[in-house]
């Protein structure tokens, strides 16, 4: 197993994403699960020094992010479990869930804080 130290270059960085890809998935009784921890906060300190991330209000993000994974608002609605619920909110009529925001921070790999920040909704 390699020794991960704090990550300093654009090499080491993508080393670790792919590596933290592989193992992302691990049980907490696998001999990895430290690792994908260990991981998770390298990648997490070296992301926060060196992208930043712009003020999107939070369904953007998720919209963004769905693009990003080639979802749509059927696959959330399938994770979440309430297809009439998702349109609302990525239509801005209603606001995130804690349930949502836990779901699709995972789902979609974003940090939990970014789904809640204020946004408006719309009449």
């Amino acid at each position: 197993m390699k020794q991960w130290l704090p990550i300093e270059s654009a090499q080491e960085y993508k080393e670790a994403k792919n590596r933290f890809e592989e193992i992302y998935e691990v049980k907490k009784d696998s001999p990895y699960f430290k690792e994908m921890l260990l991981l998770a906060l390298l990648i997490s300190e070296y992301e926060k020094k060196h992208f930043s991330l712009p003020e999107v209000d939070p369904i953007e993000m998720i919209k963004i992010r769905m693009e990003d994974f080639g979802y749509t608002a059927t696959d959330l609605a399938k994770e979440y479990g309430d297809k009439g619920t998702v349109s609302k909110v990525l239509n801005h009529k209603q606001p995130l869930s804690l349930n949502m925001i836990r779901l699709f921070s995972k789902m979609l790999r974003i940090p939990a804080d970014a789904l809640t920040k204020e946004y408006k909704l719309r009449a």
